[in-house]
């Protein structure tokens, strides 16, 4: 027995042992086609590609691990004139953070619950701040987590696959990644509409509501980002040429009206309440089937994540990007003590039912104290940017 035990080990064959030695210096990383995200340098581009197809590209925590040092590398690096992330499957860009997976982590006190946001925010303002120009290719479904890796970089290309949304409020969550910034800061009082009701943008009206930067159909992404690569040591402004020259090109719905156009002047008298109970009731008295229809979806909606949602983008839209995502990391860290956001993921991913039982159950029953005491600061665990 004791000399099997003892039995030499086979002598790994040389490409094997380089094989080795490659995954341990982290190189094998940037192409391996089964990792979850690829970093690669192409050209003059820097690319990060989300690799989890058949999950639409959710964000992990090791994910955020790989991407925010690279963005930092690439941003140092003389070479590298401007950073491109897409997603593969061609169903999705990035349906969002893993949820799931936080609340597991939630559910036991594990550590993710808190990590997963911080290096999350980390990341979503080094986007928001990065010196090289950064171009998110927004192909397919882009929600939650998808929408904080693309929404604060200097370019968003938007194509007829794109579906926009911040569904948060459905899972007793609140629009973080930065919403508290850039959804008050659309025009009117859309960013507050989408924010509470979680409202799907498809297509070119994406762009419209001031989300996307470019629209691009999908088709034309692959020579789009041929062009971007083959750019002699470009300035944004270049950048900004080329992405232009394809926009201006692009006749898909070129024709069609904004979705939320002829409800516009609704959306911005209904949604422009200083508090829940108060929007309730202008949805109640309007009456209209679109103000009756935001009634029945906002019925839906955690009451808590409702109350804060819309004080964290009241805040939101006079603060820095900074603060806000210090706000919201406190935010998420009051969720995680709550009850809402395991309801939340109960109903909506695990179980399916659609039937969460929010607690409390009602709008008044959420007290002006309890949100004080989410939006308080956390001494020394709070965010630091």
């Amino acid at each position: 027995m004791a000399a099997r035990v003892l039995r030499p080990l086979p002598r790994l064959k040389p490409f094997n042992r380089l094989q080795v030695i490659l995954r341990h210096l982290k190189m094998s990383k940037q192409t391996d086609s089964t990792a979850e995200v690829l970093l690669e340098k192409r050209g003059g581009a820097g690319i990060i590609t989300l690799n989890r197809p058949k999950v639409l590209n959710a964000l992990t925590f090791s994910m955020i691990q790989q991407i925010y040092p690279q963005i930092k590398t690439w941003e140092q690096d003389p070479e590298t004139f401007l950073i491109i992330i897409k997603g593969t499957g061609g169903k999705a860009f990035c349906a969002g953070g893993d949820i799931r997976a936080i609340a597991d982590a939630g559910k036991v006190g594990d550590r993710l619950a808190h990590d997963f946001f911080r290096e999350e925010y980390i990341l979503n303002n080094a986007i928001g701040t990065c010196k090289k120009p950064y171009v998110a290719l927004i192909d397919g479904i882009t929600m939650g987590g998808g929408v904080g890796l693309s929404v604060h970089g200097h370019f968003r290309v938007a194509t007829e696959k794109t579906l926009f949304a911040m569904p948060e409020t459905a899972i007793g969550l609140f629009p973080d990644v930065g919403g508290g910034y850039f959804l008050p800061r659309l025009s009117g009082k859309i960013g507050y509409y989408l924010a509470l009701t979680g409202f799907r943008l498809k297509g070119r009206d994406v762009l419209k509501a001031g989300i996307a930067t470019h629209f691009v159909e999908s088709e034309k992404l692959p020579a789009l980002e041929k062009d971007l690569i083959a750019l002699k040591s470009p300035s944004t402004e270049n950048i900004a040429d080329l992405l232009n020259s394809y926009h201006v090109k692009s006749k898909v719905d070129q024709e069609k009206e904004f979705v939320l156009d002829e409800h516009m002047e609704k959306i911005n008298s209904l949604f422009s309440a200083n508090s829940m109970e108060e929007i309730v009731k202008k949805l109640k008295q309007d009456g209209s089937p679109f103000a009756l229809k935001q009634l029945e979806t906002i019925n839906k909606m955690s009451p808590t994540s409702l109350k804060m949602t819309l004080r964290q983008l009241r805040e939101g839209a006079s603060m820095s990007l900074q603060d806000v995502f210090t706000m919201e990391y406190r935010l998420s860290q009051a969720c995680m003590r709550g009850h809402d956001f395991y309801e939340g993921v109960r109903a909506v991913l695990i179980d399916k039912d659609q039937s969460p039982r929010w607690k409390p159950a009602a709008l008044e029953e959420v007290s002006d104290e309890f949100l004080d005491d989410c939006f308080k600061p956390l001494g020394n665990n709070d965010l630091k940017l």
